[in-house]
Protein backbone atom coordinates (compact mmCIF):
# COMPACT_ATOMS: atom_id res chain seq x y z
CA UNK A 1 0.00 0.00 0.00
CA UNK A 2 0.98 3.44 -0.94
CA UNK A 3 1.94 5.26 2.56
CA UNK A 4 -0.67 7.94 3.61
CA UNK A 5 -1.39 10.56 5.51
CA UNK A 6 -4.04 12.95 7.52
CA UNK A 7 -2.67 16.33 7.17
CA UNK A 8 -4.34 18.72 9.57
CA UNK A 9 -4.13 22.45 9.39
CA UNK A 10 -4.66 23.69 13.03
CA UNK A 11 -6.22 27.41 13.60
CA UNK A 12 -9.81 27.56 12.57
CA UNK A 13 -9.50 23.85 11.62
CA UNK A 14 -8.84 21.73 15.08
CA UNK A 15 -9.14 24.76 17.53
CA UNK A 16 -11.18 27.82 17.22
CA UNK A 17 -8.68 30.74 16.92
CA UNK A 18 -9.51 32.16 13.86
CA UNK A 19 -11.52 35.42 14.62
CA UNK A 20 -8.75 35.55 17.84
CA UNK A 21 -6.24 36.21 15.13
CA UNK A 22 -8.68 38.24 13.09
CA UNK A 23 -8.73 40.52 15.75
CA UNK A 24 -5.12 40.51 17.05
CA UNK A 25 -3.92 41.16 13.41
CA UNK A 26 -6.52 43.79 13.23
CA UNK A 27 -5.62 45.45 16.70
CA UNK A 28 -1.71 45.47 16.32
CA UNK A 29 -2.16 47.05 12.34
CA UNK A 30 -4.08 49.79 14.17
CA UNK A 31 -1.42 50.27 16.56
CA UNK A 32 1.04 50.52 13.45
CA UNK A 33 -1.42 53.91 11.96
CA UNK A 34 -2.97 50.75 9.39
CA UNK A 35 -6.46 50.80 9.30
CA UNK A 36 -7.47 47.49 7.37
CA UNK A 37 -10.98 46.42 7.98
CA UNK A 38 -11.80 43.39 9.59
CA UNK A 39 -12.97 41.00 6.87
CA UNK A 40 -10.25 41.63 4.78
CA UNK A 41 -7.73 40.80 7.55
CA UNK A 42 -10.51 37.64 8.17
CA UNK A 43 -9.68 36.42 4.73
CA UNK A 44 -6.31 36.58 5.12
CA UNK A 45 -5.92 33.98 8.29
CA UNK A 46 -4.01 31.18 7.49
CA UNK A 47 -1.43 32.74 5.47
CA UNK A 48 2.27 32.83 6.81
CA UNK A 49 2.57 36.68 8.69
CA UNK A 50 4.61 38.02 5.92
CA UNK A 51 2.53 36.71 2.95
CA UNK A 52 -0.22 38.42 5.38
CA UNK A 53 0.72 41.33 5.47
CA UNK A 54 1.76 41.36 2.05
CA UNK A 55 -1.70 40.45 1.12
CA UNK A 56 -3.78 43.34 3.12
CA UNK A 57 -0.83 45.87 2.95
CA UNK A 58 0.23 45.74 -0.95
CA UNK A 59 4.06 44.41 -1.43
CA UNK A 60 5.03 48.86 -1.30
CA UNK A 61 4.57 48.86 2.23
CA UNK A 62 7.50 49.65 4.78
CA UNK A 63 8.40 45.99 5.03
CA UNK A 64 10.90 47.59 7.78
CA UNK A 65 7.55 47.79 10.27
CA UNK A 66 6.70 43.85 9.41
CA UNK A 67 8.35 42.25 12.68
CA UNK A 68 7.06 44.88 14.60
CA UNK A 69 3.50 44.25 13.50
CA UNK A 70 4.11 40.29 13.68
CA UNK A 71 5.39 40.77 17.20
CA UNK A 72 2.85 42.85 18.19
CA UNK A 73 0.28 40.29 16.80
CA UNK A 74 2.10 37.40 18.97
CA UNK A 75 1.84 39.60 21.93
CA UNK A 76 -1.49 40.11 21.32
CA UNK A 77 -2.44 36.79 20.98
CA UNK A 78 -0.63 35.21 23.61
CA UNK A 79 -2.99 36.58 25.93
CA UNK A 80 -5.02 33.96 24.71
CA UNK A 81 -3.08 31.14 25.06
CA UNK A 82 -4.47 29.49 28.30
CA UNK A 83 -8.27 29.79 27.16
CA UNK A 84 -7.76 28.68 23.80
CA UNK A 85 -10.48 25.88 22.66
CA UNK A 86 -10.57 23.04 20.63
CA UNK A 87 -13.56 22.20 18.33
CA UNK A 88 -15.89 19.69 19.27
CA UNK A 89 -14.35 16.51 17.83
CA UNK A 90 -11.22 17.68 16.83
CA UNK A 91 -9.11 15.13 19.48
CA UNK A 92 -11.21 12.72 18.81
CA UNK A 93 -11.15 12.59 14.98
CA UNK A 94 -7.49 12.47 15.55
CA UNK A 95 -7.56 9.62 17.70
CA UNK A 96 -9.88 7.39 15.53
CA UNK A 97 -7.78 7.84 12.30
CA UNK A 98 -4.39 7.24 14.64
CA UNK A 99 -6.12 3.93 15.60
CA UNK A 100 -6.90 3.40 11.98
CA UNK A 101 -3.86 3.53 10.85
CA UNK A 102 -3.35 6.93 9.44
CA UNK A 103 -0.07 8.68 10.69
CA UNK A 104 -1.37 12.12 11.70
CA UNK A 105 0.25 15.60 10.78
CA UNK A 106 -0.24 18.81 12.07
CA UNK A 107 0.40 21.70 9.57
CA UNK A 108 1.24 25.09 11.25
CA UNK A 109 2.83 28.39 11.36
CA UNK A 110 2.91 28.27 14.65
CA UNK A 111 6.06 27.68 17.11
CA UNK A 112 7.28 27.94 20.59
CA UNK A 113 4.71 28.79 23.27
CA UNK A 114 1.84 29.48 20.39
CA UNK A 115 2.76 26.00 19.49
CA UNK A 116 2.29 24.37 23.04
CA UNK A 117 -0.80 26.29 23.64
CA UNK A 118 -2.34 25.20 20.75
CA UNK A 119 -1.28 20.77 21.65
CA UNK A 120 -2.43 21.71 24.95
CA UNK A 121 -6.03 22.75 23.83
CA UNK A 122 -6.35 19.67 21.87
CA UNK A 123 -4.76 17.75 24.41
CA UNK A 124 -4.16 14.43 21.73
CA UNK A 125 -0.83 14.11 21.56
CA UNK A 126 -0.80 10.69 21.75
CA UNK A 127 -2.67 10.24 17.89
CA UNK A 128 -0.32 13.17 16.64
CA UNK A 129 2.58 11.27 14.90
CA UNK A 130 4.48 14.81 13.87
CA UNK A 131 4.33 18.89 13.43
CA UNK A 132 5.33 20.38 10.49
CA UNK A 133 5.71 24.37 10.99
CA UNK A 134 5.46 26.70 7.95
CA UNK A 135 9.08 27.99 9.35
CA UNK A 136 10.49 24.70 7.67
CA UNK A 137 9.72 25.67 4.81
CA UNK A 138 10.39 28.77 1.86
CA UNK A 139 7.16 29.27 0.84
CA UNK A 140 4.13 28.89 2.91
CA UNK A 141 0.53 28.24 1.75
CA UNK A 142 -0.98 28.28 -0.40
CA UNK A 143 2.59 26.81 -2.19
CA UNK A 144 2.44 23.05 -1.81
CA UNK A 145 5.82 23.32 0.05
CA UNK A 146 4.39 23.16 3.90
CA UNK A 147 2.10 19.60 2.67
CA UNK A 148 5.07 18.12 0.99
CA UNK A 149 7.00 19.18 4.45
CA UNK A 150 4.48 17.49 6.20
CA UNK A 151 3.86 14.28 4.28
CA UNK A 152 7.93 13.99 4.29
CA UNK A 153 7.69 13.52 8.04
CA UNK A 154 6.26 10.14 7.98
CA UNK A 155 7.37 8.97 4.33
CA UNK A 156 4.01 9.47 3.25
CA UNK A 157 3.13 10.14 -0.53
CA UNK A 158 0.55 12.43 -1.99
CA UNK A 159 -2.32 10.42 -3.87
CA UNK A 160 -3.52 8.82 -1.05
CA UNK A 161 -3.19 11.45 1.45
CA UNK A 162 -5.74 14.17 3.01
CA UNK A 163 -5.77 17.85 4.09
CA UNK A 164 -7.90 18.91 6.42
CA UNK A 165 -7.84 23.07 6.57
CA UNK A 166 -10.52 25.93 7.14
CA UNK A 167 -8.98 28.35 4.76
CA UNK A 168 -8.51 29.15 1.05
CA UNK A 169 -5.14 29.26 1.31
CA UNK A 170 -5.35 25.78 2.84
CA UNK A 171 -7.78 24.13 0.08
CA UNK A 172 -5.18 26.21 -2.95
CA UNK A 173 -2.04 24.66 -1.16
CA UNK A 174 -3.49 20.78 -0.95
CA UNK A 175 -4.39 20.92 -4.14
CA UNK A 176 -1.30 21.66 -5.51
CA UNK A 177 0.33 19.19 -3.36
CA UNK A 178 -1.85 16.61 -5.09
CA UNK A 179 -3.40 15.42 -2.19
CA UNK A 180 -7.03 15.58 -1.32
CA UNK A 181 -8.34 18.68 -0.03
CA UNK A 182 -11.46 18.14 2.92
CA UNK A 183 -12.61 21.55 3.83
CA UNK A 184 -14.57 22.47 7.30
CA UNK A 185 -16.38 25.56 7.79
CA UNK A 186 -15.28 26.39 11.26
CA UNK A 187 -12.84 29.44 10.24
CA UNK A 188 -15.71 31.37 8.92
CA UNK A 189 -14.92 30.67 5.68
CA UNK A 190 -18.28 29.84 3.53
CA UNK A 191 -18.51 26.23 1.20
CA UNK A 192 -18.64 28.00 -2.05
CA UNK A 193 -15.35 29.29 -1.73
CA UNK A 194 -13.52 26.62 -0.32
CA UNK A 195 -14.82 24.51 -2.97
CA UNK A 196 -13.55 26.85 -5.70
CA UNK A 197 -10.47 27.27 -3.72
CA UNK A 198 -10.21 23.28 -4.67
CA UNK A 199 -12.09 21.36 -1.97
CA UNK A 200 -13.11 18.04 -2.78
CA UNK A 201 -15.30 17.58 0.09
CA UNK A 202 -16.42 20.07 2.65
CA UNK A 203 -17.78 19.37 6.63
CA UNK A 204 -19.50 21.95 9.32
CA UNK A 205 -16.44 21.24 11.75
CA UNK A 206 -13.92 18.22 12.82
CA UNK A 207 -17.31 16.60 14.67
CA UNK A 208 -19.00 16.74 11.35
CA UNK A 209 -16.33 15.18 9.66
CA UNK A 210 -16.08 12.73 12.39
CA UNK A 211 -19.38 11.65 11.78
CA UNK A 212 -18.68 11.26 7.97
CA UNK A 213 -15.27 9.76 8.51
CA UNK A 214 -16.16 6.47 7.17
CA UNK A 215 -18.00 8.12 3.75
CA UNK A 216 -15.12 10.70 3.75
CA UNK A 217 -11.61 10.74 2.25
CA UNK A 218 -10.44 9.28 4.72
CA UNK A 219 -12.63 6.08 4.72
CA UNK A 220 -12.28 5.51 0.88
CA UNK A 221 -8.36 4.90 0.76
Amino acid sequence: MTARAAVFDVDGTLVDTTHLHAVCWWESLRQAGHRVPMTSVHGAIGLGSTDLLAHLLGPDRDKDEDAAIGAGHKALYGTWHERLAPFDGAADVLRRLHDDGWPVVLATSASGPELEALRAALDADEAIDATASADDVDAGKPAPEPVWHALGLVGAEPGDSAFVGDSVWDMRAGRRAGVTPVGVLSGGVCRAELEAAGAAEVYEDTADLLRHLDRSAFGRS
